[in-house]
């Protein structure tokens, strides 16, 4: 039998429909969240094996053309769900001014940007701006935060931070205390 039709509308009619181009499936969320405090779950159970975890940890990416968050492990991609932030800031290098984000990559810290959570008060800031216009926020973990904090000094009618060679202002909202619930 000689079938004279492309490829494209055999694969097509094999998956029940259409031509078109054959490629990656849609994305669609599988139970695995990744929690304001870096926790993970997978529908609803915590993941509690720690090199998974750290696995996970360093293996999300944003995908900027879908805008959602996945996890990359070898050649699987699944589409996580996020409850505040993708990324998290593990250390922050006051010598340089940059962060080391979860994701294993570093860049520098954006001042301006740095806001607090509202779910906690953990401080927040804004990272990957070639994927996302204005960014996406990251999370400070306890030790990065605790050493930007422990660096800002007062002066004036503001708080300032030296980072690297370069002294910058913090944000006015970091100063003024939060409201309490609404």
């Amino acid at each position: 039998m000689n079938d004279e039709r492309s490829l494209e509308d055999r694969v097509a009619d094999a998956q029940g429909g259409g031509g078109g181009i054959v490629g990656l499936p849609p994305l669609q969320p599988f139970g695995l969240v990744l929690h304001h405090d870096g926790r993970w779950s997978h529908e609803g159970q915590p993941i509690l094996n720690r090199k998974l975890r750290e696995k996970f940890d360093s293996s999300v990416a944003y995908l900027p053309e879908e805008a959602k968050y996945v996890v990359r492990v070898g050649r699987f991609r699944g589409q996580i769900e996020i409850e505040e932030a993708g990324f998290f800031v593990r250390a922050l290098d006051l010598e340089t001014g940059e962060v080391a984000l979860s994701d294993g990559s570093r860049e520098g810290l954006r001042t301006q940007s740095l806001r607090t959570s509202p779910l906690d008060g953990a401080l927040l800031c804004q990272v990957k701006e070639d994927l996302s216009e204005g960014g996406l926020p990251a999370r400070f973990c306890h030790g990065a935060q605790a050493d930007l904090l422990g660096a800002v000094e007062a002066e004036g009618d503001g708080f300032w931070v030296l980072l690297g060679e370069e002294r910058a202002r913090l944000p006015d909202a970091l100063a003024r205390p939060q409201a309490s619930g609404d």
